[in-house]
């Protein structure tokens, strides 16, 4: 770990894997971490027993103090904030803060968002982004103020999206971009040398967002055209993953798509038929093309490549998809 002499101390404010990525590396940076705010243990798994959040996790393992308020307005938790007197609140992928609580710190509470702001406001931007086939994304720093997203602009970073990348790979890209990116503005911040700037205006119509992703997001439509699908699936790989209906003779069963390939074609199958040898490939008719399955998963099974699935699934023939 590095030495912590000189470096300003933190309060931070964080929830998921991403979150707590950027919590490890400014430990590791020897940025002396006053304290730790997080969700509150939520049930789960068939047990419903309490798990912890991954910044929870990641807090205890350095013997941080942990906060995990139901209100952030209580009054016990605004008087810990004030008692544990740093300079700066450093958050990523948490809540959305009261102003009593952005407003303590002396140099500023800022947020880590995961696109270029103000491009793909909203929860699920790392989704967003490869759904709809960007080439390039980003971090962004940014003062947080009483709107979603929207405050002053401190750093940004472009990152690249490849054309291999699925929601997986371009969060671990985007992460490693981000952890250096806020011990920057952690520095900048406390010496004075960063100043903020408005974020640019941008028209509502070339404004991307990037909401909540629902259960409708996942479901694949067929009518679509392939390279939308393909878009779709990576960018919802690994996690919740695409989905769609697949109808046999005897059975109708949701199924996760978790890769696949585009390919244009002209052709008369209607959306959803399938197209396979039974051996090795199978691709789904769609608008103007076909999307080749590479991996999927059936419902209590496991995710497969494609050829290991059919190699158990026999019943193709009058297979399609909904």
């Amino acid at each position: 770990m590095t030495n912590t002499k000189n470096k300003p101390e933190i309060v931070f404010m964080g929830t998921p894997g991403f979150a707590a990525g950027i919590l490890s590396l400014l430990v590791e940076k020897g940025y002396p971490v006053k304290g730790v705010v997080t969700v509150p243990d939520k049930p789960a798994g068939r047990g419903m027993t309490a798990r912890a959040s991954s910044v929870k996790t990641t807090a205890l393992q350095f013997g941080i103090p942990v906060l995990q308020p139901e209100s952030l307005k209580e009054d016990s938790f605004l008087e810990t904030l004030r008692q544990w007197n740093v300079p700066v609140f450093v958050v990523v992928a948490f809540r959305m803060l009261p102003r009593c609580v952005w407003e303590i710190p002396s140099c500023g509470c800022f947020n880590l968002h995961a696109s270029l702001l103000p491009q793909y406001r909203g929860a699920a931007p790392i989704n967003h982004v490869l759904i709809n086939g960007e080439q390039e994304t980003g971090v962004t720093t940014f003062l947080i103020d009483d709107h979603m997203d929207t405050g002053a602009i401190l750093l940004q970073e472009s990152v690249p999206v490849d054309p291999g990348d699925n929601a997986g790979s371009l969060h671990d890209k985007l992460m490693l971009a981000g952890g250096p990116l806020v011990a920057k503005t952690i520095d900048g911040l406390c010496d004075g040398s960063l100043k903020a700037t408005p974020q640019p205006l941008v028209s509502k119509g070339d404004l991307k967002t990037a909401p909540k992703i629902s259960r409708d997001t996942c479901r694949i439509d067929w009518q679509h055209d392939p390279v939308m699908i393909a878009n779709l699936i990576r960018g919802l790989s690994p996690y919740p993953a695409a989905f769609s209906t697949l109808k046999t003779e005897d059975s109708v069963q949701d199924v996760k798509i978790f890769s696949a390939r585009a390919e244009w074609a002209t052709h008369s199958d209607a959306p959803g038929n399938i197209v396979t040898d039974n051996k090795k490939t199978m691709k789904v008719a769609c608008k103007n093309g076909y999307v080749h399955i590479l991996e999927i998963q059936a419902p209590g099974k496991k995710r497969l490549e494609t050829p290991a699935f059919l190699a158990g699934f026999r019943n193709t023939r009058k297979a399609t998809f909904l």
